[in-house]
């Protein structure tokens, strides 16, 4: 089966074919993420109008690339929730009209079930049931991966993600943006315990978690050295923030792993490309005797490929969306797509 899957939820537009949830015929993407550089984060009516600019062109590269027709597409998957609403429509409008003009079933996707799936394609044995660490510029969950599409929330953010504070810290250090890997760079060699930052435990809900006091702590540490004139050693404190970072994620993590009696625990999302948080984790998972599953870097971000995948498994489950199909803001992953008055 080969699905026509489209991604538009922030600043990529990205268009593939997958066949069967696992191989990648093709992955076409364009980002406007150098647009969004000057003003230090994504403006959404500008995302919105580059997603309108290139997405059918990047379908027909995709069809190109993969050697195949329009007449054989037997599905068409979209992100319809989470992300920037504009963006999301704008995918979700352009799969609608595809599916109607081939006839095919269209499949709505939630974009972290996506990301979830990207390990599907990076591992091909790997099946659920599993633990997943879902970290990325808009979300910090740690889920249960009880089936394809089977899924609870165990422990999330209750706050800002962790993606989102790597980027506002990297912005105010003057490392640019996006700043996940800038500042993963810049902490490189640097003393992660030269600079003493808050963790915070959550005494009602052990596994979930909290940024925004971290990111209060660095911004007041960042100002401070800046209105006395003192030079703050960038690689100590980029190495410091990466690890009270880590400390948050991991150790819960692996409690949940612990929790539900799982052996396998995977990761994904924009923040699973950092260094530091990959080295604590398989660190954590061989003492624990757990198989990590880490996506490559180019399936840590976003990409048609992990919706095309997600897709498939909907798919099967029987999943469908209509003429009527919308895009959301937000979307519990846990709750399965249900048409509006179905």
């Amino acid at each position: 089966m080969i699905i026509l899957a489209v991604e538009s939820s922030c600043d990529e537009t990205a268009v593939a074919l997958v066949r069967d949830g696992r191989t990648v015929l093709a992955d076409c993407i364009a980002s406007s993420v150098e647009m969004h550089k000057i003003y230090g984060g994504v403006v959404p009516e500008i995302a919105s109008r580059k997603h309108i600019e290139v997405i059918s062109q990047l379908a027909d590269q995709a069809l190109a690339q993969a050697g195949v027709t329009r007449g054989d597409i037997d599905a068409v998957a979209v992100t319809y929730a989470p992300g920037l609403i504009g963006a999301v429509l704008v995918g979700v409008s352009f799969a609608k009209a595809v599916a109607y003009a081939l006839g095919v079933p269209l499949i709505p996707v939630h974009h972290v079930r996506g990301h979830i799936a990207a390990n599907y394609i990076a591992h091909p044995d790997l099946e659920p049931p599993f633990v997943c660490l879902c970290v990325s510029g808009g979300t910090s969950l740690i889920v249960d991966v009880k089936g394809y599409t089977d899924m609870a929330i165990l422990g999330g953010t209750r706050d800002d993600a962790a993606g989102e504070c790597f980027d506002k810290i990297a912005r105010v250090m003057g490392l640019g943006y996006p700043g996940g890997g800038p500042l993963d760079r810049a902490a490189q060699g640097g003393d992660d315990g030269a600079f003493s930052l808050p963790r915070v435990h959550i005494e009602d809900a052990p596994l979930d978690m909290s940024f925004s006091g971290l990111k209060t702590a660095m911004l007041n540490l960042i100002h401070k050295a800046q209105q006395k004139g003192e030079a703050l050693p960038v690689a100590d404190l980029a190495a410091s923030f990466s690890a009270a970072v880590s400390e948050e994620l991991v150790p819960r993590t692996m409690a949940a792993a612990r929790q539900t009696g799982y052996r396998k625990v995977a990761v994904v999302g924009g923040v699973a490309a950092n260094s530091r948080i990959r080295r604590d984790l398989e660190a954590a998972c061989q003492q624990a005797g757990c198989t990590l599953y880490l996506p490559p870097l180019k399936l840590c971000g976003d990409n048609g490929s992990m919706i095309g995948s997600q897709g498939y498994y909907e798919y099967l489950a029987g999943t469908r969306g209509g003429e009527d199909l919308n895009g959301y803001a937000n979307r519990d992953i846990s709750l399965p797509y249900r048409r509006e008055g179905v």
